[in-house]
């Protein structure tokens, strides 16, 4: 059977994929649509983070990129031994640390252990392996005694990890829960590293 010039030609042309064309007016859009995208999620949802020093070592490294969850501290609150995002005022930043006191609590270290309310308190967040290895450069002590401290209804008592190294509630006191913007750090770089460190 002899086939249709015509049907050819209309095939040809059904065939033909016309391209679409992404002018400015369609960058502009898809520009400003990213941007409230990444706005809304890093307000609502999760905080990006990039730890800097050693305070919360050897949980946390200098460097170590991730993010920290914005909801579920919304939804959630905090509990003891959380790690939080707070901002501190006098240094114009924001600090990760772990929360060793809640509100109304009364918190205190003697001879390297944490008291609340008088009561005893474990930390098994802290590495024993590298507490020991700092220890004699600070006469035998990782947390050196302190308090007690009585901490106000709307206060969190903040510590980092690396006790010898870090700047945290003893040096800027108690801090609001109103300065904690998130919890938990989720560590996606480096690859290697790529971890959870909450509660």
């Amino acid at each position: 059977m002899k086939k249709n010039v015509n049907d050819s030609m209309e095939n040809e042309v059904t065939d033909k994929v016309v391209p679409e064309k992404f002018g400015f007016k369609e960058f502009v859009k898809s520009l400003l649509l990213s941007i409230v995208f990444v706005l809304l999620l890093t307000t609502f949802v999760v905080k990006p983070i990039r730890v800097n020093g050693s305070s919360m070592y050897p949980n946390l490294k200098d460097k170590e990129v991730g993010f920290s969850n914005i909801l579920s501290f919304k939804v959630f609150g905090v509990k003891r031994f959380d790690v939080v995002i707070v901002y501190v005022d006098e240094l114009k930043e924001y600090l990760v640390k772990r929360v060793i006191g809640l509100p109304g609590e009364i918190v205190e270290f003697k001879n390297d252990t944490l008291y609340i309310d008088n009561t005893a308190v474990s930390e098994p967040f802290l590495s024993d392996t590298y507490m020991n290895s700092v220890k004699g450069y600070f006469n035998g002590i990782f947390t050196n005694s302190f308090g007690p401290v009585v901490l106000g209804d709307d206060e969190v008592w903040l510590m980092g990890d690396n006790r010898p190294y870090s700047s945290d509630s003893r040096r800027f006191g108690a801090f609001k829960l109103t300065k904690i913007i998130s919890k938990d750090a989720y560590i996606i770089f480096p690859l290697n590293e790529a971890k959870i460190v909450a509660n």
